[in-house]
């Protein structure tokens, strides 16, 4: 019985997560981008791993009330971890369509970009993963981590579209080297 129990209540965390993410997704991404089905996301092991880690963190803290503030603690430490893994989650992205792309993260307004405001990159090898830094015309950086779901996608589509929107050939750009991660011209440190 209990088994069922845990199933039932996983179940119910799961689609609670579920509805979430939809609801999010209705209310707070309403522009072309993001109705284009194009993105670059974070894997959806994030929000798993956190959906889990508060559902457990929650049980831990309703068992721990009446065992010690120690356990108490450590339960609520695991809900915010598991909370804090959900809305990172829910609150990056990069989605884009033929035009442009939008760029939403964590407590910042989301920018939209059109791929002419690109104006170079930069790589950066971090702990084996390759970061590209693009930097815009209004003096931002766009940082895409290169393990993300669809980043070479996304990156293809910018580089066509910075190619139209700009006027330029491919052959004219003897920068262009998407095996070594290169699409936009190099700027300087």
């Amino acid at each position: 019985m209990e088994y069922v129990a845990v199933v039932l209540v996983a179940a119910v965390a799961f689609g609670v997560f579920w509805l979430i993410d939809k609801g999010f997704t209705r209310l707070f991404r309403s522009k072309a981008q993001h109705m284009s089905g194009l993105s670059i996301r974070l894997s959806k092991r994030y929000g798993s791993f956190g959906l889990i880690l508060s559902v457990l963190g929650a049980g831990s803290m309703m068992a721990a009330a009446r065992e010690g503030w120690v356990m108490l603690l450590a339960g609520g430490l695991i809900l915010l971890v598991g909370i804090g893994l959900i809305v990172y989650y829910m609150t990056f992205g990069i989605f884009y369509d033929d035009k442009g792309f939008v760029y939403t993260s964590f407590g910042k307004k989301s920018i939209t970009y059109t791929y002419r405001q690109i104006k170079g990159q930069m790589l950066y090898n971090s702990g084996g993963n390759i970061i590209i830094e693009l930097h815009m015309a209004d003096g931002n950086a766009v940082h895409i981590n290169a393990a993300l779901e669809n980043a070479y996608s996304f990156m293809d589509k910018a580089f066509a579209g910075w190619l139209q929107q700009t006027g330029r050939r491919q052959e004219d750009c003897d920068f262009y080297d998407p095996d070594n991660s290169c699409w936009f011209p190099s700027m300087e440190k």
